[in-house]
């Protein structure tokens, strides 16, 4: 027995629409369209019309009976089939539209080597910003042939913002609990609060937090290189200071005229950034060790379990930068990270590379 999918029996209906009711006119028409498909006998096109002004569906009711339990060469066609076409559906959805096992349709699939795999959300491109990745990706790998040491001595920065809830999914929360406990999380939208944490990642060096203050305009951040920097960098040995790069994304403060001259003059063609002797390529925050590895590592340390307050919130944080400054080789593996990550993009030709990590 041959069993169609849904998208399958929705052609077969268009097509027996197109031959104007013609089961026999349809069945022709549908192996012109479909030659390398099952070719179905002229009774299924005139079925699935009745069961769709019968019943409002293309398939079989399942009063039927219960769905099948026993694993066919025709089902195991069908579930791949649904795989091809939808490779984006549920296990229990195929299992809901072949009337067939849950199970079955699992054992199916692994079966095959056929696996689930999330769907990363990413940075959208633009078509310009391709080149731009490239050449950023070549010019720091070419400076690490000639000098090993070169991507310690840049100063990766970035910033980020920390609310009273992080984002959370819900989807795979859960209890294991003999009787259902009824738990509840509570979420505090009466009683918002949030700082806004500046950090930096030079050789083996985690610099900061910094907690900046307010909205940051051209002027204010120009304040914190003047005034925190300096400070925030005083454990890091002179002979690092002396020669280290200076890294910002493009975000509007850090374009602006008064920072870019600051930098050119503490940091002459030593700062990489937008409108700088090195570009930073816009919208790579998969090229920036703060955003592919500290934000996410630092909430998953701070939000384990709810925050009472500001104060309870910069106690977690700084805590939390704390574990990871101490934590053994991590920021040898961060550079791990970079270097291949340059590599894969260069690979990609500058487009999205996780599939090459």
């Amino acid at each position: 027995m041959v069993i169609y999918s849904n998208a399958e029996m929705a052609e077969m209906h268009y097509v027996y629409g197109l031959a104007d009711g013609n089961a026999e006119d349809a069945r022709r028409i549908y192996h012109e369209r479909y030659p390398n498909r099952n070719l179905p006998d002229s009774r299924t096109f005139s079925n699935i019309h009745r069961r769709l002004v019968e019943t409002g569906s293309v398939r079989k009711g399942t009063s039927e009976g219960r769905p099948r339990n026993v694993r066919t060469p025709a089902i195991e066609d069908a579930v791949l089939h649904e795989v091809e076409e939808h490779p984006e559906t549920s296990t229990r959805k195929i299992a809901r539209n072949l009337n067939v096992c849950h199970q079955i349709v699992w054992r199916i699939l692994v079966d095959f080597l056929l696996y689930p795999y999330h769907i990363l959300r990413v940075q959208a491109l633009l078509p310009r910003d391709f080149p731009r990745r490239v050449t950023f990706c070549q010019w720091y790998l070419n400076n690490i042939a000639q000098n090993p040491q070169f991507e310690s001595n840049i100063l990766f920065t970035d910033e980020a913002n920390f609310s009273r809830n992080a984002i959370q999914n819900f989807h795979n929360n859960h209890l294991w609990a003999e009787e259902n406990p009824h738990a509840v999380t509570e979420t505090h939208f009466q009683n918002q609060f949030s700082v806004n944490v500046w950090a930096g990642i030079i050789g083996d060096h985690f610099i900061g937090p910094f907690f900046l203050q307010g909205r940051i305009d051209g002027q204010s951040y120009l304040n914190f290189l003047q005034e925190q920097l300096p400070l925030l960098l005083e454990d890091v040995p002179i002979a690092i200071r002396n020669q280290m790069w200076y890294m910002h994304d493009g975000a509007p403060a850090h374009f602006s005229a008064i920072v870019r001259n600051y930098l050119q003059i503490v940091y002459p063609n030593r700062w990489i950034g937008r409108g700088g002797p090195q570009e930073w390529p816009p919208r790579s925050p998969d090229l920036n060790s703060l955003d592919f590895f500290l934000w996410g590592h630092l909430k998953s340390l701070v939000y384990t379990s709810p925050i009472n307050n500001v104060e309870d919130l910069r106690e977690r944080i700084v805590a939390a930068c704390n574990r990871i400054k101490h934590t053994p080789g991590i920021f040898h593996r961060v550079r791990s990270s970079m270097r291949r990550r340059a590599e894969a993009c260069i690979l990609s030709e500058g487009g999205h590379f996780q599939q090459f990590l």
